[in-house]
């Protein structure tokens, strides 16, 4: 039985490693997104800015934000010291029989840390092409360290909106995705447009990116690293329960996403007469969020029709966003994480017979108000002391060179293409 139980400890941890590591891939899953659908005088700076996120995101969640989300909302309490508490022990794993640990607490915090380097990636692409690069960073810093663990720990941490409003979000549609679009809404709104994206007569004008094979890759790469976000939630594999759920989940996730893919591309050739690839790949990443709130309860047709849903709704939001409310989102990913994301909670109650309607919209209400608002200030006091936008002769030029000092395409490139 010790042996058993020991083995069962060793094989949750490893599997919830290997899910978090599929997660840290999705790193790079954004950076080429990101990369791809920016131009190539702005490519070395939104390389810089999701290698540094994700490093700031790891430091900061490990000092402040792991003990805020998990340790009773406390953020006296640092991280640091909670990751400094002995692990589990054999004999601890023994003694606790059925309700044993079910795996290594580094584990967790590991898989932790990387949702919310996550949720900070989303931040990275929408304020693209015309943000200084160190108070991007200066966000990252507060974003990760409270704004996005005050709101894990109302849900994930045992707060208010799970004990007490039944909020259900098993992988995170509004934990990590809305609550990223939430953060980087603020931050576009604050920061305004492009220059030359929106004329003064109302006209808006297409500006492309400059690697669709590279924003390919990345998407792939993010539909990869899914698996790990949704699957790894399920915490263990050691049971056949367990097992079976986790089978689940990697069909559901596979099929909304691929659902999500389809229903984007057939809107844009219905409605653009085009078979537009952004929209393509922006509905696959929707599909995903769209199903990361409940991966597990519906059945592989309705997970297909969630994630068809959310590639219609984020063709129809990027559309309106830019057209209607002039909101630049050089990526999309406002309405991929934020439109999705809303989507995705609601969708629960399709399937989850917990979920109630009431927790869901609360949970969501909750989840926006805190980061967009928190966030808006945060943003506002950066534009208002170091400043958040390079100048008009930066961004014209573009900002690799006066943020970074080199280009990413020096061969193919001449600084104000």
């Amino acid at each position: 039985m010790e042996q058993i139980l020991e083995l069962s400890y060793a094989l949750d941890t490893f599997y919830f490693l290997m899910s978090g590591a599929l997660v840290m891939w999705m790193a790079a899953g954004f950076t080429m997104l990101e990369a791809g659908l920016v131009r190539a005088k702005n490519t070395a700076e939104i390389l810089t800015k999701n290698v540094g996120l994700y490093s700031i995101a790891c430091i900061m969640y490990m000092l402040v934000g792991y003990g805020i989300m998990y340790g009773d909302g406390n953020g006296i309490i640092p991280g640091i010291s909670m990751l400094g508490t002995a692990d589990n022990t054999v004999a601890e794993v023994v003694a606790g029989g059925d309700d044993a640990p079910y795996y290594s607490n580094l584990a967790d915090f590991f898989f932790q840390v990387v949702f919310v380097a996550t949720a900070m990636s989303i931040v990275s692409g929408a304020v693209a092409e015309r943000m200084k690069l160190w108070s991007f960073f200066a966000f990252a810093v507060v974003m990760t360290a409270v704004i996005y663990p005050v709101q894990g720990y109302w849900t994930w941490g045992g707060g208010f909106l799970g004990e007490n409003f039944g909020y259900t979000d098993y992988a995170g549609s509004g934990i990590v995705h809305l609550a990223g679009a939430a953060a980087a809404l603020a931050g576009v709104i604050v920061l305004g447009a492009r220059k030359g994206k929106y004329g003064p007569k109302g006209q808006v004008n297409a500006i492309p990116g400059s690697n669709l094979p590279l924003a390919t890759l990345g998407m792939f790469i993010l539909w990869l690293g899914w698996f790990g976000f949704n699957g790894g939630s399920e915490l263990r594999v050691s049971n056949v329960e367990s097992a079976n759920n986790v089978a689940m989940v990697f069909t559901n996730t596979n099929l909304a996403a691929a659902a999500g893919l389809v229903a984007a591309l057939l809107l844009a050739k219905a409605w653009f007469g085009k078979a537009d690839l952004t929209m393509a790949l922006n509905g696959a990443l929707a599909g995903l969020v769209s199903i990361t709130a409940d991966p597990l309860s519906p059945s592989p047709l309705l997970a297909m029709v969630i994630g068809a849903i959310g590639g219609l709704l984020v063709v129809v939001s990027i559309v309106l966003l830019d057209r209607k409310l002039r909101i630049d989102d050089p990526v999309g990913a406002i309405s991929v994480h934020g439109t999705a994301g809303i989507w995705g909670v609601l969708a629960v109650l399709l399937s989850n017979s917990d979920a109630t309607i009431s927790g869901q919209l609360i949970g969501l209400a909750v989840i926006f108000s805190w980061v967009f608002f928190v966030s808006l200030a945060v943003w506002f006091i950066l534009k208002s002391t170091v400043g958040i936008r390079v100048s008009e002769q930066e961004e014209y030029e573009g900002v690799d060179l006066h943020e970074c000092g080199l280009e990413a395409y020096p061969e193919f490139t001449k600084s104000g293409d």
